[in-house]
């Protein structure tokens, strides 16, 4: 999948690529949303916009999952989780895809990650891959204190 880059009416870079999963059951690809330049995101429809469209030229191409994991930076996870989930619904995906958010505990007591899903409602795998994501972030989260 090609590598994508955008840039908002207010001077922010955004870099966007999709990376395949390591997975031998599923085909799965982590979709990677980096912002490259300024310090903080104005309220800019265009950027839930561009990403969605994005999002749906991936599906376009490949009958796929798509995994996300919010960064990291400046502890700002819950709240990157949040408004990918506030796009998410938005930009009215729900009747054709499931989306998901999992909290994930990580090494550092009290901190936190967040994964997400896409996957298509019509994929043919979803229940089981549902099943599958369901039981990887249990089992990841019950291994860490």
């Amino acid at each position: 999948m090609a590598v994508s880059f955008f840039e908002t009416d207010n001077g922010l870079k955004y870099f966007v690529d999709f990376t395949l999963e390591d997975n031998p059951k599923f085909v799965a690809y982590w979709f990677n949303l980096v912002r490259m330049t300024g310090t903080t995101s104005p309220n800019d429809k265009k950027i839930w916009q561009t990403v969605f469209c994005v999002i749906e030229a991936f599906f376009r191409a490949n009958p796929d999952i798509l995994l996300y994991m919010c960064s990291t930076v400046g502890g700002q996870q819950a709240q990157r989780a949040r408004l990918f989930s506030y796009w998410f619904n938005k930009a009215g995906q729900q009747k054709r895809y499931y989306f998901k958010t999992v909290e994930v505990k990580v090494e550092e007591p009290g901190t936190k990650d967040y994964v997400a899903v896409i996957i298509p409602r019509n994929h043919p795998y979803v229940q089981e891959f549902l099943a599958f994501f369901d039981e990887e972030t249990a089992m990841f989260n019950a291994m860490k204190p």
